[in-house]
Parts: C-alpha cells; sequence; structure tokens
C-alpha cells in the first residue's frame, strides 16, 4: 500500500500547477478522479506534457453547466475527502462548485483552489501565467529575458508542490476533527515567500556570492558549476584540483573580500580544462562539482534512472512506496465509476 491509499481526490484543474499536485498525490496512492470538460483538457493536445503530469489518474468528462453533469460533479464532492480547482476567482462559484456550496454537501471536505495571486486581494482578477507571477514576485533576476520553450515553470511547479503539502496537513486535521478546510494558493505568493527567506543584494560583483560558488565555462564550450560556500575543505580540494593551490589555504573570511580576484582565478582555472577534464579532476579531488545538463542528458543519468526519479516520482518512501509508472486515462475512461474501496 502507498502512503495515501484511500485519499479520495476530486480534481478539476487543467493545464500544469494543479495537475501536478494532484499528480504528487496519486503516485503515493490518492484515487484521483480527474473531471474534464466535453472537449477534454486542453493540455491533451500536447500529449508529452499530459501524459507525465496525470498518471495513476481516471478521467471522467462532465458539462458543469449541464444539470446532469453539476449534479455528478457535487455526488462525487460529497463522497471525496479533496476537491482541487484551479479556476479563476469567482468562476467555480458561478458554476455551483464553490467551497461553501460544497461544504453544506461535505463539512469535512479539504478545498483546494490554484491561482496567480490567490482569491482575495487587489491583484486576484488579474489574469497571467508563470512569467507574470515570477516578475510580481521578484523572482526573474534583473538582466530577465524572454524564456525559451523549455524553461523550467517556476512558479507552476513550487505553487503545486506547496499544494500537495498544504492537502496533505488540511487531511490529517480533517480526519482528526472532521472538519475539511479551503486552502487558497496563489503561486505569486508561493515565490514572493521563497523570495522573502533570501537576503537582498547590496551588490552586484558580476561573480558568484562567494569565491567558487557559480557557473564556469570549459574551453570546449561545455559549463560546470562549483558549490564552495564556507567550506574551507571543499576550496581548498577546488583550487587544487584546479591547479591553484596558491589559493587553497585563504581562509572564509578572507575569501569573502576577495571575491573578484579569487573567482577570476577559478574562472581561469576551468577555461582551460575541456568540460570533462574539469568534471574527472574536481570530482576526484571531492569538489562539489555538477556539470550543467541538458534535458535529454539530465535523462539519461544513472542516479535518477536508479532512484527512478520520472517513473514514480520524486518522493522516497520505505515502508509505503510509491506507485510505479502507472497508466494514463484516456478521455471520459472511467465514465460512470465512483470511489474506489481500500479492497479494489
Amino acid at each position: 500500500m502507498a502512503p495515501l491509499d484511500g485519499l479520495r481526490v476530486l480534481d478539476l484543474t487543467m493545464w500544469r500547477p494543479g495537475p501536478y499536485a494532484t499528480q504528487l498525490l496519486a503516485q503515493l496512492g490518492a484515487d484521483v478522479i480527474k473531471v474534464e470538460p466535453p472537449r477534454g483538457e486542453p493540455m491533451r493536445m500536447f500529449r508529452s506534457h499530459f501524459d507525465v503530469l496525470n498518471r495513476h489518474k481516471r478521467s471522467m468528462v462532465l458539462d458543469l453547466k449541464s444539470e446532469d453533469g453539476l449534479a455528478r460533479c457535487r455526488e462525487l464532492a460529497g463522497g471525496a475527502e479533496v476537491f482541487v480547482e484551479g479556476f479563476r476567482p469567482g468562476v467555480a462559484d458561478r458554476l455551483g462548485v464553490g467551497h461553501e456550496a460544497l461544504r453544506e454537501l461535505n463539512p469535512g471536505l479539504v478545498y483546494c483552489s490554484i491561482s496567480g495571486y490567490g482569491a482575495e486581494g487587489p491583484l486576484s482578477d488579474v489574469p497571467g501565467h508563470d512569467i507574470n507571477y515570477r516578475a510580481y514576485a521578484a523572482a526573474l533576476p534583473p538582466d530577465a529575458v524572454s524564456p525559451e520553450a523549455d524553461e523550467l515553470p517556476i512558479a507552476d511547479m513550487s505553487a503545486a508542490t506547496m499544494a500537495a503539502f498544504a492537502i496533505t496537513a488540511a487531511c490529517l486535521k480533517a480526519r482528526a476533527t472532521g472538519v475539511g478546510d479551503r486552502i487558497d494558493l496563489g503561486m505569486a505568493d508561493v515565490l514572493a515567500h521563497w523570495v522573502g527567506t533570501v537576503p537582498e543584494a547590496t551588490r552586484r560583483s558580476g561573480a558568484g556570492p562567494v569565491p567558487g560558488y557559480g557557473v564556469y565555462p570549459a574551453k570546449d564550450g561545455r559549463k560546470i558549476t562549483l558549490g564552495v560556500v564556507s567550506e574551507d575543505k571543499l576550496w581548498a580540494a577546488t583550487c587544487r584540483a584546479l591547479g591553484i593551490g596558491e589559493h587553497a589555504d585563504v581562509p572564509f573570511a578572507e575569501r569573502l573580500g576577495r571575491i573578484g580576484e579569487l573567482d577570476a582565478a577559478v574562472t581561469a582555472a576551468v577555461g582551460k580544462l575541456t568540460g570533462a577534464e574539469a568534471i574527472e579532476r574536481l570530482t576526484e579531488a571531492g569538489a562539489p562539482v555538477a556539470l550543467l545538463l541538458s534535458r535529454a542528458e539530465m535523462l539519461g543519468v544513472g542516479h535518477f534512472g536508479q532512484r527512478r526519479v520520472q517513473a514514480e516520482g520524486p518522493v522516497r518512501t520505505t515502508v509505503h512506496p510509491p506507485l510505479p509508472e502507472g497508466p494514463v486515462a484516456e478521455l471520459d475512461e472511467h465514465r460512470g465509476q465512483g470511489w474506489r474501496h481500500l479492497t479494489d
């Protein structure tokens, strides 16, 4: 049995944030029924994206603008523990599946709304997508440029992960008290909170925050990353591996006062090596190094393959493991079905 076996989740979300949140729950065993509009979720047009966000879910088409579709959705909500929607604020209420309406049917329901700026506040009605939320939350650098198609949608994924966490926390309380909750989660809120935990930069040095922490180009065009912070041992290992041992014994406090000089030495040393040579030398020395990989290269990394990250998700549990890679439901494949029982 997976950790969330028996958790019933009614999922009315589309695109990425909501589906990834419910995917995390499904991977851990939750019974997720994905309610789709009559023509299906638009993301189905992009199957390479859709499939990885919707494994282990069942699909049911319900037209919430029809009496029968709305009645069936409310019936399922009456037997659910979790209801997740990603509409613009106010839309769920207008459709008849808002929090207050469903709370009357099911007082123990955990109702999660995921939106760009949250259900309340001056920005709540402003439309947007990932790049807008990152901009408002100061989660884009001052020299930001338009993203490429393969750039990680940080706002979407961080909000989805936070939603899965909040849902499980609320379910613990609901099971103990019989009283559900309403989770109002704004994607920009998550990033704003994250940014607020990072100290503001007082100056721009052109280097990393400390020597040996940053991205460094090799002579063949590959890039490596180094992750030295305050650790004298890691700094010394990096210097010796790169042939700049004269700097190996500089203590952390002194390194902070010589950031430009020392980071330039690291940059020059890496620039004399190919990416493979730099990785080999630094790894052998025990330095914190990683080659900057493409998506295709990442998918071939043996570490992630051994840990079955793509097949089973990012959560590892020992006693109750997550579900293995599973099927993706075809549109309306599970019409007429109800909630599963643990004996199924």
